[in-house]
């Protein structure tokens, strides 16, 4: 039974999943396919549907996995005079090309804590298109009349809160609760998940303390390495506002696949020399 890809589609976006959309846009000679076969590759390697299998599908998966990684979008081009195919069955004295492109479900921001810096947030990364999802334990916080932003709220004791998360990995994680503690059941959670970016509102030296302790859980050191703190972009930021813009800005360029570590430390060195230029 041929699968139907645009359905597929329709249900890996409502699921959050992601996948590689294949597609041969152009055809000469002959060709295991024509123009417009289509085929899904996920992130685990499995394929829906072909664009006539042997070497060349091989090789479009590869290249679909890498497009996934790099979240950009691919022309491939394909010679099958059998030069480059010699090993393959498919040795059918044509040429196709194959457009390769990500597909992937909204990003979502999952903010941790309703707060009054959370409001913000919500507001500024609502209108940079991403989704909304509050998570809290307080229902008078996490609710629709103190979030019009928000898509989702996930309310429940933070103990039994996080199994029923669909994060994935167009998620982003913003962690701002009101304690040292919730804190820590949050980031443990959220450096164990195949989130995109995970954010925390507070100092680099209580956020170091929080590390430490789930350290000693046993959890790797390598997992704290994609945990940005303080949130946002170093311009100065003060009032709940001014940190939303900071951080949105920041989500915008991860999910623009930019060098976010790069920009943080320039934005900082600019920022404290002109300070010193000032004083």
């Amino acid at each position: 039974m041929v699968p139907d890809i645009y359905k597929e589609i329709v249900e890996l976006r409502s699921r959050g999943l992601i996948a590689a959309l294949a597609t041969i846009i152009v055809t000469r000679g002959a060709t295991p396919r024509k123009d417009s076969a289509k085929m899904l590759v996920y992130e685990d390697g499995r394929r829906s549907g072909t664009i006539g299998g042997g070497f060349t599908e091989a090789e479009v998966c590869r290249e679909a996995l890498e497009s996934l990684r790099t979240g950009r979008p691919r022309l491939l081009s394909y010679d099958l005079t059998g030069v480059d195919h010699e090993e393959s069955a498919l040795v059918c004295g044509g040429f196709m090309q194959v457009y390769v492109e990500p597909v992937v479900p909204d990003p979502t921001l999952f903010i941790f804590g309703a707060g009054f810096v959370s409001k913000a947030v919500a507001h500024v990364a609502r209108f940079a298109g991403f989704r909304i999802a509050v998570v809290d334990d307080r229902i008078e916080q996490a609710n629709p009349e103190k979030f019009p932003e928000a898509d989702d709220f996930h309310v429940d004791s933070w103990e039994k809160v996080f199994s029923r998360l669909p994060v994935n990995s167009s998620s982003y994680l913003f962690i701002a609760t009101r304690g040292h503690r919730l804190d820590l059941l949050c980031l443990r959670y959220a450096v164990q998940s195949p989130a995109r970016y995970i954010g925390i509102l507070g100092s680099p030296k209580k956020t170091e303390s929080l590390f430490d302790l789930l350290k000693k859980e046993g959890i790797p050191a390598s997992r704290f390495d994609g945990v940005y703190v303080p949130v946002g972009f170093d311009i100065g930021s003060e009032t709940a506002e001014e940190i939303a813009v900071s951080f949105v800005a920041e989500l915008i360029a991860t999910r623009k696949n930019m060098d976010i570590r790069s920009m943080r430390q320039s934005l900082h060195n600019i920022r404290h020399c002109a300070s010193g230029q000032n004083t």
